[in-house]
């Protein structure tokens, strides 16, 4: 078996939570703790959500990839995916295409990208909504540029990245399943 980094991406709503929570539950899977600069949220945990930083810590760290959003940082590092491997052989994060893009080309072969979709988008808006996010947030995020971006398999993850189809649950787990024999028998 050799380890492998899941990157699983896609639009919001087609389901990269839920994924990565089906990996864990039923593989040696484990989620890659990325970086903040904000502070914690009742019931977050230091090195279980996030690793909480200042602004200082933050910047010691060696970033694949990092954004500034509403004033704090986050990012994933390497020391959050070599914390990932010391857990389990298949550590997993969920990311925006942008940064799946930026994980397939700096760790090459070490990186298995999932892109998530549905035939039909507007599923994505009901699925959104079922889940409780806030309607004036929902329209925004389905309004923009991002939104729209990962609708579509980036060029440069074609040929590089497996898409998986989400419209029925069952069915995704068959294809995660198949996937997760293929690696663990690599």
């Amino acid at each position: 078996m050799t380890p492998k980094v899941l990157v699983i991406t896609g639009a919001t709503g087609t389901g990269k939570t839920t994924v990565q929570r089906y990996l864990a539950q039923n593989y040696p899977v484990t989620r890659i703790v990325t970086h903040t600069t904000r502070p914690p949220r009742a019931g977050e945990v230091n090195g279980r959500d996030y690793y909480f930083e200042t602004d200082e810590s933050f910047a010691r760290n060696h970033y694949l990839e990092s954004v500034v959003y509403a004033g704090y940082h986050y990012g994933s590092s390497r020391e959050g995916i070599a914390e990932g491997f010391k857990r389990a052989p298949f550590p997993a994060i969920v990311l925006d295409t942008k940064g799946a893009i930026t994980y397939a080309q700096t760790l090459g072969d070490q990186a298995v990208v999932i892109f998530l979709t549905v035939s039909d988008t507007g599923q994505l808006q009901g699925r959104l909504s079922a889940r409780g996010d806030n309607a004036t947030m929902l329209k925004q995020r389905l309004a923009s540029p991002e939104y729209r971006r990962d609708l579509t398999m980036p060029l440069a993850l074609r040929g590089r990245a497996i898409e998986l189809n989400n419209d029925h649950w069952q069915q995704t787990q068959l294809k995660l399943d198949d996937l997760m024999a293929r690696l663990t028998a690599e």
